[in-house]
């Protein structure tokens, strides 16, 4: 994969290019028909599919941030691989209850893994 770097001063030239009462015109109707015909745009997301994908990919960090598999994770913290994958693609979204838990485990993992440990032992 080649490494492309962009300096600020580029960035900036890009945005000066941009007309942006142009933008600000297109309707969506003219949106979709954009992506439509270009085979390379991502498809556009509704509001409730991009939360998933958002959450998703949130979830992948925090796996991908403790550097493991999602079996591995899965059974670290208590989840079904399934689940876990599921959730990661986007298709579910947790419960209130297990998207609290993911929260503390994206802040506090060693902390989580401790409590567990300890309860395992018990």
């Amino acid at each position: 994969m080649a490494t492309v770097k962009v300096t600020k001063e580029m960035a900036a030239d890009a945005l000066r290019g941009i007309d942006w009462a142009a933008v600000d015109a297109t309707t969506d109707e003219e949106i979709a028909r954009q992506v439509a015909g270009n085979p390379d745009a991502a498809p556009i997301l509704s509001d409730a599919e991009l939360e998933r994908a958002t959450f998703g990919e949130r979830v992948k960090a925090i796996r991908e941030r403790l550097r493991l598999t999602q079996p591995a994770f899965a059974e670290r913290f208590g989840f079904p691989t399934a689940s876990l994958r599921d959730w990661e693609q986007g298709r579910r979204k947790p419960d209130a209850a297990t998207t609290a838990y993911l929260a503390v485990i994206e802040h506090e993992p060693e902390a989580v893994m401790r409590a567990l440990e300890k309860s395992r032992a018990a």
